[in-house]
C-alpha cells in the first residue's frame, strides 16, 4: 500500500488522530503561522518581481548620447 492509495476514509482517520493527539487550540494557532508564512512568502514574491521589473526598465532606458540620435536622423 503507497501513500497514493490512502484515499477518503484514511485521510479522516489521519485528521483524527491529529485533532486527538494535538488539540484544536494547537493546530489552530499552527494553520495561523502557516497562513503567515505564506502571506510572507507571497509579499516577498511580489517584491522581488516589482525589483526586477524596475531595473528591466532602468536598462531599457534609451542611453545613447545626442550627438549620435541627430547623427542619425541626418
Amino acid at each position: 500500500m503507497g501513500i497514493g492509495n490512502i484515499g477518503l476514509p484514511g485521510l479522516l482517520l489521519i485528521a483524527v488522530v491529529v485533532l486527538v493527539l494535538f488539540g484544536r487550540g494547537k493546530i489552530s494557532s499552527l494553520m495561523g503561522e502557516v497562513g503567515k508564512g505564506i502571506t510572507a512568502f507571497k509579499k516577498g514574491v511580489n517584491d522581488g518581481t516589482k525589483e526586477l521589473e524596475a531595473e528591466a526598465a532602468e536598462e531599457a532606458k534609451d542611453v545613447t548620447p545626442e550627438a549620435e540620435t541627430d547623427k542619425d536622423k541626418v
